[in-house]
């Protein structure tokens, strides 16, 4: 088997730019692009490559539910257990069934590069805007503030 390192050194202007949330994100085109540079093959035979590859990735995990490639990782497919979750904005129970997931474990060699690299902290991603917080339905109107005790065995 025939391993393929991405060693993207020098590479650092192949990147993309920044996002408007200051992280690069990189695509599945951006890796092409720096493959084929790389290996002095077309871009599109090398989409074609790596989109193999997923394709395998993907093939394996239904067909044996693991694949581990050595110094990568180890992506599984594991079943989550049904569970009773709650919808945010109604407050009300949802139950949510069983469902396949796939985990990644990262390898030995990429856990030791990422720690190794400088520590640089991006501003996380932003999300959609927050909703107001639901007001609990076992706090009455006028109730004392939060962290105040109230009724029988307060000291006043």
């Amino acid at each position: 088997m025939t391993c393929l390192h991405l060693n993207l050194v020098g590479m650092e202007n192949s990147y993309p730019a920044q996002s408007r949330w200051g992280i690069a994100h990189v695509t599945k085109k951006d890796i092409v692009r720096i493959i084929s540079e790389r290996a002095n093959l077309t871009q599109l035979k090398t989409k074609e490559i790596v989109q193999w590859t997923f394709d395998e990735i993907i093939s394996t995990l239904i067909r044996e539910g693991r694949i581990e490639l050595r110094n990568f990782g180890v992506f599984e497919v594991k079943t989550r257990k049904a569970r009773r979750a709650r919808n945010p904005r109604t407050n009300q129970p949802v139950e949510v069934g069983a469902k396949n997931v796939v985990t990644f474990q990262p390898g030995k060699e990429m856990e030791e590069r990422v720690r190794a690299m400088p520590k640089t902290f991006l501003p996380k991603r932003k999300t959609r805007a927050k909703t107001p917080p639901l007001k609990s339905p076992f706090r009455a109107a006028g109730a004392a503030p939060k962290g105040e005790l109230v009724g029988a065995g307060a000291s006043e």
